[in-house]
């Protein structure tokens, strides 16, 4: 059994919980759980009950469905700031912002149609 003091350690937002060394002692999974320290001792994080929330929501369809619609809008954006080297705006203010975001994203949906020009084919004479 895992007890913790209750005190925040390290960055003020983990527990440590420990056993005792008695306990250890008498466990039988004691060379593979904690071979080199008298007993065991694990740090948990005070906000595990929400990562444990967020493993089960990843583990469902509507997740992965998700984060692929996710991954699609986010090469977009790496796009943008690779490419069209959109990282600094060099326009200042909010409607600055909002028109230069504007017009990397007109320049990019415009080379996206230009693919979709099928090419001339060349005829032999």
């Amino acid at each position: 059994m895992l007890t913790s003091t209750g005190t925040l350690v390290n960055d003020g937002a983990t527990l440590l919980y420990r056993a005792i060394k008695h306990g250890c002692d008498a466990c039988e999974l004691k060379p593979r759980c904690c071979p080199k320290v008298p007993a065991r001792k694990i740090p948990r994080s005070v906000h595990e009950k929400a990562r444990d929330v967020a493993r089960e929501i990843a583990k469902t369809d509507a997740y992965v469905r998700s984060r692929c619609e996710r991954k699609k809008i986010e090469m977009l954006f790496a796009h943008l700031k690779r490419i069209l080297r959109l990282d600094r705006l060099s326009l200042r203010g909010p409607l600055g912002a909002r028109d230069e975001f504007l017009l990397a994203a007109t320049a990019q949906k415009l080379r996206k149609l230009a693919k979709l020009i099928p090419l001339p084919t060349l005829q032999r004479a």
